[in-house]
């Protein structure tokens, strides 16, 4: 089978890393009695704690009757909180307690553990590279959606 030039096998590449790091780090977090998704939901609460439910999910790419599972189980376990937004009566924010610390702290030393061995074999210099590179392929892909946000999506793949 002919090998695909580079600017098309790095796609297939993208993806297949991308699928083999969501499933190393649903191993990794299930060795610490939580989901991949709970610690996504987490890291990005400590991020930008006050974010509302709705613009968690956006961020996320979650519907949000999912994200909405994830911060029920989040907050049974006292981890979150919803308070309401005090502009918005329909809308939660959402705030880390005092008990996601230590949680979030494991989480960090587990994340520094992955890294160091996805990358090995990578310098730093090599790593920042590539950090820059993919930042740019992903601004690409934004201006791209954005673009095609207002395209017609009727059009069918000819047979």
């Amino acid at each position: 089978m002919a090998k695909l030039p580079a600017r098309r096998e790095i796609a297939f590449t993208i993806m297949d890393v991308a699928r083999m790091l969501r499933t190393y780090a649903d191993q990794r977090a299930r060795e610490h009695g939580i989901s991949r998704a709970q610690w996504t939901v987490l890291m990005r609460i400590d991020r930008t704690e006050g974010l509302k439910q709705s613009e968690l999910a956006d961020i996320l790419d979650l519907q949000p009757i999912s994200l909405t599972r994830l911060l029920d189980r989040l907050a049974e376990n006292g981890l979150i909180e919803r308070r309401p937004d005090p502009n918005d009566r329909r809308a939660n924010r959402l705030y880390l307690l005092p008990a996601a610390r230590p949680m979030l702290d494991e989480l960090a030393g587990i994340g520094t553990d992955m890294m160091k061995t996805v990358l090995e074999g990578l310098d730093t210099k090599a790593v920042e590279r590539m950090l820059g590179e993919l930042d740019l392929v992903k601004d690409n892909l934004r201006a791209a959606i954005g673009r095609n946000a207002n395209q017609p999506t009727d059009k069918k793949l000819a047979s």
